[in-house]
């Protein structure tokens, strides 16, 4: 599994990245986190507002701050 990270830098982005290593470590998930923060290819993934949340090339969320949980959630399909 591939968990993207959209974003140009910001703060929001900083812990959103931070939050999907704990959601990573805390599911025991075997993912990779890759962080994105070309503007035209985090637009061509049709994302506008950062930060965003990414798995396999699949946008789950969009300008929102996803805590550990959430992203966990989404990791294993359940949302």
């Amino acid at each position: 599994m591939v968990i993207q990270i959209l974003g140009t830098g910001c703060p929001k982005c900083k812990a959103l990245e931070a939050n999907a290593r704990q959601a990573v470590e805390a599911g025991a998930i075997e993912a990779t986190i890759e962080k994105i923060t070309d503007i035209d290819k985090i637009m061509d993934m049709g994302v506008m507002i950062t930060p965003a949340l990414a798995i396999d090339g699949v946008v789950k969320s969009s300008g929102k701050l996803l805590n550990k949980d959430q992203i966990l959630d989404y990791a294993k399909g359940i949302k």
